[in-house]
């Protein structure tokens, strides 16, 4: 069964206003895909979050394909920021990071995502479809682009009948 989850940058940062982290996020979800039994059926990338309706292609739990893609991206992540000199905000980040790392009692020494990605079981079609509109209009509200389609790093373009950055299990 689908599920519509959120996956949120500690304190909200906006790491993924740059194209290099959402590449990042981009090519750990194909490799998920393609090793690791997640369906991806929608998706969009904001500056500070993930929306997503996913599901397994077997029995493999959910919980476990989100933590494991948390877990090695936020590693991912960290690693390309420590060595990004380009960054502008690479000092103000790593803080965040850190500091969150310290802070938390399951992560040692960095912590990029918040614990939790409040999980929706998609049960029925007007709801799913509700949930799809929702991803797919999250950057024409928050003002990145004017049409669902202009926007890279959602799904929105495949729903469309266009090519996107990756491949997606249509719903619907």
């Amino acid at each position: 069964m689908p599920h519509f989850i959120t996956l949120t940058l500690v304190e909200w940062i906006d790491m993924f206003n740059r194209k290099k982290y959402k590449d990042i996020i981009i090519d750990n979800l194909i490799f998920c895909v393609k090793n690791k039994c997640l369906v991806i059926h929608a998706y969009v990338i904001m500056p500070n979050h993930i929306h997503m309706i996913v599901s397994s292609s077997n029995n493999t739990s959910l919980s476990k394909l989100i933590g494991d893609f948390k877990r090695y991206t936020a590693r991912i992540l960290y690693k390309t920021l420590v060595f990004d000199k380009t960054e502008s905000r690479r000092n103000w980040l790593l803080w965040v990071i850190e500091t969150e790392g310290r802070k938390s009692s399951s992560n040692k020494n960095i912590k990029v995502w918040r614990h939790e990605n409040h999980p929706v079981a998609l049960d029925n079609s007007f709801i799913t479809q509700q949930r799809i509109t929702y991803i797919h209009q999250n950057p024409v509200k928050a003002g990145i682009c004017y049409t669902a389609e202009d926007y890279v790093y959602s799904s929105a373009r495949v729903y469309a009948g266009e090519a996107g950055v990756m491949d997606v299990e249509v719903l619907g």
